[in-house]
């Protein structure tokens, strides 16, 4: 029988009798009410609301850059504009106060389009971390802000560690990616913090090598498809 895995990320709505089956799940917030985040509390589901740190899928706004995410379109922002801010916070109180159990930060990877955030975001995650007390607090990449980050979050996921979605489908990332995040992966170990891979894949032959390669590295394994559907 396979072992079910420690967390599950799924991004649409419903199926809370599977979601309850998991001890921790990652949920968009606009798609359970607090009663229905209540009753999976009930049965010992630790729920984590998500939200974007870097990128805002919303209207036009003052806080947004011009340049777009070329993968899903949403719009970069200037992480350090008081009114985004502002708007990410009140996202995290929003759904403290309807009852999710912690948060999972996801855009962490401004190093690598925007180094210059990279301070401002530090701020907003401190800042994050203030209003999700004592709840957990989950973090997606974010390695450019390490080891600052691992004391204001109580777990990293490393998304795409080992496979990954592309154009052409599924695949395994190439020799010398592997090598890199393995050097990241061992810096992760070093931290004293719950570790996770999130990996994207549509076969059992690269579900199986995601998930041994994760366990190599001491990380807990997920293996979903591009739009996190799978419960």
């Amino acid at each position: 029988m396979t072992e079910k895995p420690p967390i599950c990320f799924y991004y649409g709505d419903k199926h809370l009798d599977e979601l309850a089956t998991y001890p921790r799940v990652v949920l968009q917030p606009e798609f359970y009410t607090p009663q229905e985040l209540a009753q999976l509390a009930d049965k010992g589901v630790q729920t984590l609301g998500y939200l974007s740190l870097s990128e805002d899928q919303g209207p036009p706004a003052p806080w947004q850059r011009q340049e777009r995410n070329p993968d899903w379109g949403g719009a970069f922002v200037e992480v350090g504009h008081p009114l985004w801010v502002e708007h990410v916070v009140g996202q995290a109180k929003d759904a403290m106060a309807a009852g999710f159990a912690g948060l999972f930060m996801d855009t962490l990877n401004v190093e690598l389009t925007y180094p210059e955030d990279v301070p401002h975001l530090l701020t907003l995650v401190a800042a994050i971390r203030t209003e999700a007390k004592p709840g957990y607090l989950l973090a997606n990449r974010g390695f450019g802000m390490l080891p600052r980050l691992a004391e204001l979050v109580d777990g990293v996921v490393f998304e795409s560690f080992s496979a990954r979605w592309t154009d052409e489908g599924y695949a395994p990332w190439p020799a010398d990616v592997l090598e890199f995040h393995a050097q990241i992966a061992e810096q992760l170990l070093q931290l004293e913090l719950d570790l996770y891979a999130l990996d994207y894949a549509d076969s059992p032959g690269l579900t199986d090598f995601a998930m041994r390669r994760a366990r190599q590295f001491g990380m807990q394994c997920v293996v979903s498809d591009r739009a996190l559907s799978r419960v």
